[in-house]
């Protein structure tokens, strides 16, 4: 059995009723504090560590189960660069360097500014391209309109195409359309083909938008242990067992710093964050509430967290604390630090 298949089995033992619970294995005498600091917080729902490929620790919270899917929020953004280095790898679009305006020819017909002609998929990966933002307080305009393809299209340019960093997931919805018109596929199923498949687990659909194109960059299900093979993946060098899923050169491409965010002041790649924890350089999808995919190439470390991906008010100090967790319980006591 693959090292990938053995993590989507490890900690689970048969009961009476055929269904599979999780054992609960003693925790690493380093994790304790980290274990002990997660089951104060009401808002979590799983955390999960593997080190060179084993799974050494598996804690779920407040009812959570290992077949508990969770909203990963805007993690999905780095599922969907994976999805486009994937297209890449198969031929399916030429490279980051294509211009987008070829694969929207209808609601190009009506733009007029030269500069937008200019933007490129790797712009859309690196949201740098100058398009004014769809997410914070223009969210809402965006998910309401008839047409989020063209809406995102349609907004002003605040910057240059390739410039200015301006996190907004039209961006990667666009991405989500481009993939479906390269493949033939709907993302979905694309997704289903090119990662699950290799992964080993079956991706559930998300939500669409109103001419059926999967949201790119928000709103996915996975389940933790999901997230950690796609972070197994990604530490890997973008193999997968013996089967390469993602070039080697997409994983570097993307956790090369593109941008940095006038917001959190944390560096941006093809869909990855990236960051200093505990002193080692770290590489991480991160999804509102506190839904993290970490990865600590240093240590050999991916660490794992979901949580209630709710707008309530506590929903930032959560997250503050489980960034707190990995890199000061985790992170540092893995690493000696």
């Amino acid at each position: 059995m693959g090292k990938f298949a053995c993590l989507l089995v490890v900690g689970f033992a048969s009961v009476a009723s055929g269904q599979a619970r999780p054992v609960e294995s003693p925790v690493p005498a380093a994790l304790e504090p980290a274990v002990k600091a997660a089951t104060e917080l009401p808002r979590l729902h799983s955390l999960l560590v593997s080190q060179r490929g084993t799974l050494i620790l598996e804690r779920y919270f407040n009812g959570r189960r290992p077949s508990s899917l969770s909203n990963i929020k805007s993690a999905s953004k780095s599922v969907i660069s994976a999805l486009v280095g994937a297209a890449i790898h198969r031929g399916l679009i030429k490279d980051v360097h294509d211009p987008i305006a070829a694969y929207f020819p209808e609601q190009y017909r009506s733009v007029t500014e030269a500069a937008k002609r200019t933007i490129t998929i790797e712009d859309l990966l690196t949201m740098r391209s100058g398009l004014e933002s769809t997410s914070n307080r223009n969210y809402g305009a965006w998910v309401q309109s008839g047409n989020w393809v063209k809406h995102a299209l349609m907004r002003p340019l605040v910057a240059q195409p390739g410039t200015a960093m301006e996190y907004s997931t039209g961006n990667s919805h666009l991405l989500s359309a481009i993939l479906t018109k390269a493949s033939g596929r709907s993302t979905w199923q694309f997704a289903q083909d090119v990662l699950g498949q290799p992964l080993g687990f079956r991706l559930e659909p998300w939500p669409r938008d109103p001419q059926g194109i999967y949201f790119g960059g928000n709103d996915m299900l996975m389940s933790p242990r999901q997230m950690l093979a796609f972070g197994e993946m990604y530490l890997n060098e973008g193999r997968a067992g013996a089967e390469q899923v993602v070039p080697e050169k997409w994983v570097n491409d993307s956790f090369a710093a593109r941008g940095r965010s006038r917001i959190s002041g944390r560096e941006y790649g093809y869909g990855w964050w990236m960051r200093e924890m505990a002193g080692r350089q770290a590489y991480y999808a991160w999804g509102f509430g506190g839904q993290f995919v970490v990865l600590v190439p240093d240590l050999q470390l991916v660490v794992v967290s979901t949580s209630a991906s709710t707008a309530d008010d506590d929903r930032r100090a959560h997250r503050r604390t489980v960034d707190e967790i990995i890199e000061q319980l985790i992170v540092a006591r893995l690493g000696g630090n």
